[in-house]
């Protein structure tokens, strides 16, 4: 939501827009807030005016601190967490208990059997035993991800690879005026502007000739970009709307396992999902941090019916009552022949995704490379596990290249970033910063066999707490295009050198410090 203020450049009144955050969120971070406040201010009250309640409080402390040394998550999360506790003895281990868990809340977990009934049947076996005759690695990491994140395989699939988010733009527009059943879409942010508001225009249209037109978004990511009521504003118009996982201030993972994931639906025969959210700046049409660049992909084919599945799954668990699911939402589609292994994945929390599946995919693109492995993320802040597995790459002779922006959006975040160069570029990786501006793209390729391309960043908000989405490709004919793309990329970006590595002392202890704490920002 924006408004208009008025203010004084020298003798001249100038007017600029900004975005402000509604009252409804202000009042659920105070709310959090007490919420936090209150209960470690219990516990501290009881330990000083209850007699021996301190021993329960220490003994508490000491269980939390064998809980989380004992637990399977990464160690680079249990670092935080031991200082939390140690360093705060009874703020701690309240925080612990409040804000530790990343598991989704209950009530999306109560939805998800009844929608798992309403999703789409097919068999791999035959499919992964043509791929296995082609490329054994590929079968097998084809039958990790499909078991791992609960997707199939799919052939006879045609992409359609988009370097920028304004050619995603006008391919987008001409195919949601084709729809003709229904358009799906979800997104981390959407921002009143020419971008959605050439898409909203289609919408109504669309709405309003009676086919189905369902919206979700992201509550906390759209929290300074729409009002706080938008989803009422959009079913005034026809449009079947709901923010993901709405704020209410309670004071567990409500701030962690966000919908990070971009995925449009038309028709359930063409499918769109990448970097690319639903704002201004990712199509140019405003500039923030330089040049945006990003990239996005389109599917034609069935291969879509995973995106419908992963939406109508994120739809379901946050609107009040369980919509209808008919089944012409996965139609069947015969007449289209390309070459090529599609796999369309998510990612997110447990009990959805017992593994981290994006960081898999990365790991296992890795691990099979022997000739080179090229990526773009808009942040490197990763775990010793992934970062391990890049040198690994590099010192096995495999050309290992990264792209991150040279214009941060974050300079906290970007000097974690920046903190990761000198490790990796010991062990051979070549970083590069994309000169122009920000590239927000997160695309991988290996050995113009493999890649993907998605919502998936190298940090530990994509590769832990968030719903995530991405498409694995094999063999398929845009991943050439992808090449190509990064080469150009590369082109116009610096190549980080030692030189450019020195840091002053303060800001050398800085980023050590924020560095721990990293997993749990």
């Amino acid at each position: 939501m924006k408004r208009t203020i008025e203010y004084q450049v020298n003798d001249k009144k100038v007017e600029r827009e900004i975005n402000y955050i509604p009252v409804r969120y202000i009042i659920a971070v105070l709310i959090t807030a007490l919420e936090v406040v209150a209960v470690i201010g219990i516990v501290v009250a009881l330990c000083y005016y209850v007699p021996y309640f301190y021993l329960a409080a220490w003994v508490t402390e000491i269980a939390c601190v064998i809980k989380i040394i004992s637990s399977d998550d990464n160690p680079d999360y249990k670092v935080p967490w031991l200082l939390f506790v140690l360093i705060l003895p009874i703020a701690g281990f309240m925080l612990y208990f409040l804000f530790y868990s990343r598991k989704l809340q209950k009530r999306f977990i109560r939805r998800l059997d009844e929608l798992k009934k309403h999703g789409y049947l097919k068999q791999d076996g035959e499919l992964l035993q043509a791929l296995a005759k082609e490329d054994a690695v590929a079968a097998s990491q084809a039958r990790m991800l499909t078991e791992i994140a609960d997707t199939h395989v799919f052939t006879n699939t045609k992409q359609t690879y988009y370097p920028l988010g304004e050619d995603m733009h006008t391919a987008l527009l001409e195919d949601l005026k084709k729809a003709e059943k229904f358009i799906f879409m979800e997104y981390f942010i959407i921002e009143e502007g020419k971008f959605w508001n050439s898409i909203l225009d289609i919408l109504r249209e669309k709405a309003a000739a009676g086919i189905t037109v369902r919206v979700v978004y992201d509550d906390i990511g759209c929290m300074s970009t729409l009002p706080g009521d938008y989803a009422g504003i959009l079913k005034k118009q026809g449009i079947e709307a709901t923010p993901f996982s709405r704020l209410r201030g309670n004071a567990d993972s409500e701030f962690n396992n966000r919908s990070h994931r971009k995925i449009t639906v038309i028709d359930g025969k063409v499918g769109y999902t990448g970097g690319v959210n639903i704002a201004d700046e990712y199509i140019n049409e405003v500039v923030r941090f330089g040049h945006w660049k990003d990239t996005a992909i389109r599917l034609e084919g069935e291969a879509v019916w995973e995106l419908t599945r992963l939406f109508l799954t994120d739809y379901g668990i946050n609107v009040k009552n369980l919509p209808t699911m008919p089944h012409n939402f996965y139609p069947t589609q015969s007449d289209i022949r390309e070459g090529g292994y599609v796999i369309p994945f998510g990612d997110g929390p447990r009990p959805l995704y017992e593994r981290r599946v994006g960081k898999s995919v990365i790991m296992n693109m890795l691990n099979s490379a022997t000739r080179y492995v090229y990526m773009t993320t808009p942040y490197l802040i990763i775990d010793n596990d992934l970062c391990s597995c890049i040198e690994g790459a590099a010192l096995r002779g495999v050309d290992v290249r990264i792209i991150v922006p040279h214009i941060p959006d974050k300079k906290l975040v970007f000097g974690i970033t920046r903190s990761f160069y000198r490790r990796l570029m010991d062990a051979g990786v070549r970083v590069y910063e994309y000169e122009p501006g920000f590239i927000h793209a997160k695309s991988y390729i290996a050995d113009d066999k493999y890649a993907m391309i998605g919502t998936i960043n190298l940090d530990y908000r994509s590769l832990v707490h968030h719903f995530e989405n991405g498409v694995w490709m094999y063999g398929s004919s845009s991943i050439g295009d992808l090449r190509s793309d990064i080469e150009k990329t590369m082109e116009k970006s610096i190549l980080v050198t030692s030189d450019m590595l020195k840091t002053n002392l303060l800001s050398r202890v800085v980023r050590a410090v924020v560095r721990i704490f990293a997993p749990m920002l």
